[in-house]
């Protein structure tokens, strides 16, 4: 891969400031102060939360407190995907801190997978990480590594390790010379006006003729009203990592640069504000 090692640092190190509150209709001992943190975009909620959960539960009866999750205005907070992710879709345009409801009642069954532990996270993680690599190498990269070299992917993120998880990842963002590229580009595109939960779809970074594909190629196989409105006005604006890439942007360089830590182009078509 082209070593833009800066793009990669700043992806990683991506920060998103937070204040969690407890949703008033939790029954507490005595007043539950909010609690701020500074989120990494490339994590999980469930991962980064003890601090929160240890927070609110001093304030709680401990017969109160069941499995916590998480909402923002009414929308419950999918811990499986990337916290960056969920603020892009859901709270881009809002002002800052990013302001989290915490339950411990209440779980939505419809709309949440359960999270008991971080085993959870580690196998949904790696699940990722070995559906892309199917994408990109016919999973030979994944499968040729050692079970320590999967553990230091996980631990790297786990304890936010950049150069730890680096060591490994770049492995995974290498393909022969003669290839130009991946066989397939690993994305997840996720509408915020849509329940539908996202589209994916085979899609070659490398068009027929040799030249590079870009995320405007890509808009417009898989999601063409992202970039050609209907009625000609743009309403939509499309986000990774919270910044708006240029369409012309080859997708073989995002892929290596701005792909999460699952290996996955998570791209979010969201409405542009009005104001």
């Amino acid at each position: 891969m082209t070593d833009d090692k800066d793009v990669l640092r700043d992806v990683w190190f991506g920060r998103i400031p937070t204040c969690f509150t407890l949703y008033q209709d939790e029954i507490t001992e005595r007043e539950a102060e909010p609690y701020y943190l500074l989120l990494p975009r490339i994590s999980y909620l469930t991962l980064v939360t003890d601090k929160v959960k240890k927070h609110f539960q001093k304030v709680m009866r401990q017969e109160e407190v069941s499995e916590i999750w998480f909402e923002y205005e009414g929308t419950p907070l999918k811990w499986h995907y990337p916290i960056g992710l969920l603020f892009d879709l859901h709270a881009s345009n809002t002002a800052l801190p990013w302001s989290i409801t915490v339950h411990f009642k209440n779980f939505p069954e419809k709309d949440l997978l359960h999270c008991h532990s971080k085993d959870v996270i580690e196998a949904h993680f790696m699940a990722c990480i070995k559906e892309a690599d199917a994408l990109k190498h016919k999973s030979q990269v994944i499968n040729e590594m050692q079970k320590k070299d999967h553990k230091q992917l996980w631990m790297g993120l786990q304890n936010d390790k950049f150069e730890q998880f680096w060591a490994i990842n770049r492995k995974l963002m290498e393909y022969p010379p003669e290839d130009n590229g991946f066989r397939y580009i690993p994305f997840r595109i996720y509408q915020a006006t849509t329940e539908r939960p996202f589209i994916q779809k085979l899609f070659r970074p490398i068009a027929s003729g040799g030249q590079l594909h870009t995320l405007g190629d890509l808009l417009k196989d898989a999601c063409p009203s992202a970039i050609s409105p209907e009625d000609g006005e743009q309403k939509t604006q499309v986000m990774i990592h919270g910044i708006e890439p240029m369409l012309e942007t080859p997708i073989q360089w995002l892929s290596e640069h701005m792909s999460y830590p699952d290996n996955f182009l998570h791209i979010s078509i969201i409405p542009r504000p009005t104001d």
